[in-house]
């Protein structure tokens, strides 16, 4: 199945702010905070393919065959971004191209996944949940080891810089303060 590219570079990227960051760092929680806030998000690609992949019986998993998957997750990233431009302010993206592209460059050196991070999607501030052991939890759809995602996280606080993209962390506090840290900081940018 062929991604096809869309790169927009109109103002609506800046409305486009990517929350990236360690697996297992909460940005799930963290999404569904700003979304009871009534700004749009855009649940991660891999959980809804993992679950998809499960539900039906597939071989897309990332614990079977991780190229596989990271292709069907940047082909569902694009997806959503294409279907992100039809909406009005902020939306908020629980991972996106950028982490689909750079997991498949990991597994291949595959043109569609260099192309994707060439491109410039969403705002150029990327926030980032750091690694936080404490609130790690495996379950059926993250089978990793904390170890592994601290390599996913690590590759990740390389590859957004090195696309032009600046890093905020958030801090290890609640969800709400997560929210009012990673708002005060785009209201000051």
């Amino acid at each position: 199945m062929s991604t096809r590219r869309v790169f927009c570079r109109e103002p609506s990227i800046e409305r486009f702010i990517v929350i990236s960051g360690c697996s297992g760092g909460g940005k799930s929680s963290f999404l569904e905070e700003l979304a009871g806030r009534g700004y749009a998000v855009v649940e991660e690609p891999g959980r809804r393919i993992v679950q998809r992949e499960l539900d039906g019986g597939g071989s897309g998993l990332p614990w079977n065959d991780i190229s596989v998957f990271a292709r069907h997750a940047l082909e569902l990233a694009y997806s959503d971004y294409r279907a992100a431009l039809n909406t009005d302010g902020l939306v908020f993206f629980d991972r996106g191209i950028v982490d689909a592209a750079a997991a498949l460059l990991d597994t291949s050196s595959d043109l569609e996944g260099r192309t994707a991070l060439e491109q410039q999607y969403y705002n150029r501030n990327v926030f980032l949940t750091p690694e936080w052991p404490e609130i790690y939890v495996r379950d059926s759809e993250r089978r990793h080891s904390f170890g592994d995602a601290v390599a996913e996280y690590e590759r990740l606080v390389s590859v957004y810089p090195a696309h032009g993209y600046t890093l905020h962390i958030l801090p290890k506090v609640s969800v709400s303060e997560r929210a009012d840290f990673m708002l005060d900081v785009l209201g000051k940018l």
